[in-house]
């Protein structure tokens, strides 16, 4: 996979959920991608995904941002490291993670995020 397409195709679904813009994310998704988030819930196929998005996005949740911070490629997957900041049911939140991404003709095939769950400190 050519860094540039995979970066392309990773920034439209992220750009798209920050967006609020359900047809960027489902335009950089294959029909029957996995989605995997840091704490559980797997959507399985654009249909389920679709779904998701209008009852996540349909409750007035937001991605206030999604900076990604690093980005490799290796073969057909792609990992990156990310900060993420919604607001989710009227309460804002932040946490940095990373995601791992699988992509077949232009597409990501397969997603699965990792969360931080405590704040980093350096060990003394």
């Amino acid at each position: 996979m050519d860094e540039a397409i995979a970066r392309l195709v990773v920034q439209t679904y992220v750009d798209g959920w920050c967006e609020g813009d359900h047809e960027k994310i489902l335009s950089s998704l294959d029909e029957e991608c996995i989605i995997i988030e840091s704490y559980g819930p797997t959507y399985h196929g654009i249909a389920k995904v679709a779904r998701w998005l209008n009852s996540w996005l349909g409750a007035g949740n937001t991605v206030d941002s999604w900076d990604i911070t690093s980005f490799y490629v290796a073969g057909e997957t792609c990992f990156f490291e990310w900060v993420f900041a919604c607001t989710y049911a009227e309460k804002p939140h932040q946490f940095s993670g990373a995601s791992l991404a699988r992509l077949r003709e232009g597409k990501i095939t397969h997603l699965r995020e990792y969360q931080t769950t405590q704040p980093l400190y350096e060990w003394p």
